[in-house]
């Protein structure tokens, strides 16, 4: 399992952003946002990588103006860690990673007066990428925000919008990526400040783990960041 989700998170990584290998690194980097969630690098599995491996991955994250940064399954490359802390790399966190597959997932209710659609037109496009922006507290959507959301619906992506149903405020957002090996991730899952604590984050996921179990996925998986994110999920 652990192998079969390191391999998707490289495909989705290339099919998401601008990669360069880098000795026994995938080196990815977003071409026009430089939040560190976009950009990070995926050790190969097993990889022993020397200090000029590291040395060049830092000056590539460097020369783009980013902030070198890796997530990889620590399991499946256990020599990383020693070789990137002898070179200043600090660990950020290890997140609880979570699974789920067809017939595990448990119903979770939409809260009243908020609907879930999946976005098709470009203002509700625009409204997925601002819920989420506010929630992650980045700014405005750029236009590149919103056509990096259309190619990851139109390769198979999905994503829902939780909004007011009487006036179609938009609430909160999440995704899962295009499929691969029957895998995918559920992310960027974000409810506006305004809206939080009143159930929707649980329904967003339950929602977009059924859109993709419909899709054909056997395997959804998820990484929180937070206490009380792994509380929501694991009722999911």
């Amino acid at each position: 399992m652990n192998s079969r989700i390191q391999s998707y998170l490289r495909f989705a990584a290339s099919q998401q952003r601008d990669t360069q290998q880098i000795g026994s690194f995938l080196a990815t980097f977003s071409p026009h946002n430089t939040n560190p969630y976009l950009n990070y690098a995926i050790p190969d599995e097993g990889a022993t990588p020397s200090v000029a491996d590291v040395n060049g991955l830092i000056a590539a994250y460097s020369q783009r103006g980013r902030k070198p940064r890796l997530e990889y399954v620590a399991k499946l490359a256990p020599a990383v860690e020693e070789v990137l802390i002898s070179a200043g790399f600090t660990i950020e966190g290890r997140l609880p990673l979570m699974t789920c597959t067809p017939g595990s997932e448990k119903l979770l209710p939409v809260p009243p007066e908020i609907e879930l659609i999946v976005p098709v037109s470009e203002a509700e496009m625009f409204a997925t990428v601002a819920a989420q922006n506010e929630a992650y507290g980045e700014g405005a959507p750029s236009p590149e925000d919103v056509d990096s959301l259309r190619k990851n619906l139109a390769a198979g992506g999905i994503a829902v919008l939780a909004r007011v149903a009487a006036t179609g405020e938009p609430a909160g957002a999440g995704m899962f990526t295009a499929p691969a090996n029957q895998t995918t991730e559920i992310a960027g899952i974000g409810v506006r400040v305004p809206f939080r604590r009143r159930g929707i984050a649980g329904a967003l996921t339950a929602r977009l783990v059924r859109e993709a179990f419909d899709a054909g996925v056997t395997v959804a998986f998820l990484m929180t960041l937070h206490e009380q994110e792994f509380r929501v999920y694991t009722a999911l």
